[in-house]
């Protein structure tokens, strides 16, 4: 089985500003660095169906789903902005692209599940990570990696679901609405690892090492090497005790030193490393299955270049 990448030209259409750093050209990047590095005639290319409506309240509050399409611009009005925080605003085609980003995450795991495909990489956007399970902020609406991992476990019955989070950023939405499952039951099966730069957006963050939250900052000055060391200690062996039967990535980016975002310094090689890492416990413990979604990565270049290297280690040596 093969890796494939899924994503939709009509992502492009969200649109938050010509100077945002979530931009449409973050698409074209990947793309461009998927033809000129030979990798799109090795992966298949799917593209993205918009996620069912009750869907994402496997992941969201009613209340808040509802808030959002009433509020989204209407697809004939151009012009229109709803801001929902100081970062985050949605334009005529914010809707349709937020649902087309859920929905890749749903159509992976159906691929993956199926056998289709032993890896995805979503290559979509608006991002997920950020928006907790009443509240969207930091450029993101819906939770695409907690909704796929939560619709994972109630249409294949999977006990252990684990979701890591390498972007600079921490993920807080997603440890909200893990959190949240897991204290309504305690046997829910999720394990959330992630890696931050520390004190950093959305300053709201616990170091943890107690299962399911597996939560390690990073200092600004951190290097490969650290970052590394840091998986190495606290993802792995939480990972190895866990053995989880599928594998989901938020795959950000901006922690790469020519990312503004952030000053910590990773590289293409670090990501391809962690990548590796990740594939050994997949096909240890869940026969391969990982679903990756793009998160974060603002430098152009520097994008393209880490998505290549992270596929690369989704397909393996």
């Amino acid at each position: 089985m093969t890796v494939g990448v899924i994503s939709h030209h009509k992502c492009n259409g969200h649109n938050m500003g010509e100077h945002h750093p979530e931009s449409p050209k973050r698409m074209a990047a990947i793309q461009d660095q998927l033809i000129s590095s030979g990798l799109e005639y090795v992966i298949r290319q799917y593209d993205a169906t918009p996620i069912e409506r009750k869907l994402i309240s496997l992941a969201h509050d009613e209340k808040y789903i509802q808030h959002i399409f009433d509020n989204a611009p209407d697809k004939n009005d151009k012009d229109a902005i709803f801001r929902v925080d100081d970062d985050t605003c949605m334009n005529a085609d914010s809707l349709p692209a937020a649902l087309l980003s859920a929905g890749a995450a749903i159509n992976a795991v159906d691929l993956v599940m199926g056998k289709t495909l032993r890896a995805v990489f979503c290559a979509t956007r608006p991002p997920g990570h950020h928006a907790e399970y009443d509240k969207g902020m930091g450029f993101c609406f819906f939770n695409n990696i907690a909704i796929a991992a939560a619709y994972a476990k109630e249409k294949y019955q999977l006990a252990r679901i684990a979701i890591v989070d390498f972007d600079v950023h921490h993920g807080n939405g997603t440890e909200d609405i893990i959190s949240r499952a897991s204290a309504n039951n305690k046997a829910a099966g999720y394990l959330f690892c992630s890696t931050y730069q520390s004190p950093f957006y959305p300053f709201k963050t616990q170091e943890s090492d107690t299962p399911p939250i597996i939560n390690t900052p990073l200092p600004a000055t951190c290097k490969g090497r650290e970052f590394r060391a840091a998986i190495s200690k606290h993802w792995l062996p939480a990972l190895e005790q866990f053995k989880p039967q599928i594998i989901f990535i938020s795959a950000g980016f901006d922690a790469h030193i020519e990312d503004e975002m952030s000053q910590i310094s990773l590289t293409e090689s670090d990501y391809r490393w962690v990548t590796d890492e990740l594939k050994i416990i997949a096909d240890q413990h869940s026969d391969g299955r990982i679903i990756s979604m793009l998160e974060g990565g603002y430098a152009l270049s520097a994008l393209g270049r880490s998505v290549v290297e992270h596929i690369k280690g989704l397909i393996g040596n």
